[in-house]
């Protein structure tokens, strides 16, 4: 008789060990055999580097005030602000309204050439849009764009000063908002 009680109580300590020790061995096994691992990337933008403070290589450069603590999501079009350009800067705004409760951290700059941008149009479409001319700067985001991507998109820039990502030109909205509000929610600064 006391031998089917002690080989009851056996049981019962495998049954409360597997019950703890089993959902751990799983796991283990999942992780570490590449069943958990995400497949793809979560990102649509292209993260950039090495990364680049702009206040490194650029310290002239009025963006640095212009950012001032904040995320900023730069467009530059050296050229005549075309068709082209008026999408891009719609798209830039509509970016930031749809970030919703967070859009505060983040400020818009339109990054233009010699000729300046119609400021009617700035005013009546645009408000809270900075605008900048800085050739070096133009420059430095155009060398820093991944080559394999189209030209003509987006950067964005953290609160320290530092380009962390681009968008190419013909990006869906929706998938960058997303990309942005992922670093707003991770991120402790601006």
């Amino acid at each position: 008789m006391t031998t089917k009680k002690t080989t009851w109580a056996r049981v019962q300590m495998l049954i409360i060990a597997s019950v703890f020790f089993g959902p751990l061995a799983i796991a283990t096994w999942m992780y570490y055999g590449g069943a958990l691992h995400p497949v793809g990337r979560t990102n649509h933008g292209a993260l950039l580097e090495p990364v680049i403070s702009v206040a490194e290589r650029l310290p002239g450069s009025r963006i640095e005030e212009l950012g001032d603590g904040y995320w900023v999501l730069i467009y530059s079009d050296t050229g005549e602000c075309a068709e082209a350009c008026k999408d891009s800067l719609y798209t830039l705004r509509q970016s930031r309204k749809m970030i919703g409760k967070e859009m505060d951290r983040l400020k818009r700059l339109f990054l233009h050439g010699e000729s300046s941008p119609d400021k009617v149009l700035l005013a009546d479409e645009h408000a809270g849009l900075m605008t900048l001319r800085d050739g070096e700067l133009a420059t430095l985001l155009n060398n820093k764009k991944p080559a394999a991507l189209a030209a003509g998109g987006y950067f964005l820039m953290d609160p320290l000063g530092n380009l962390v990502m681009y968008f190419e030109p013909d990006i869906d909205p929706s998938d960058m908002v997303e990309d942005i509000q992922h670093l707003l929610k991770l991120s402790r600064i601006g």
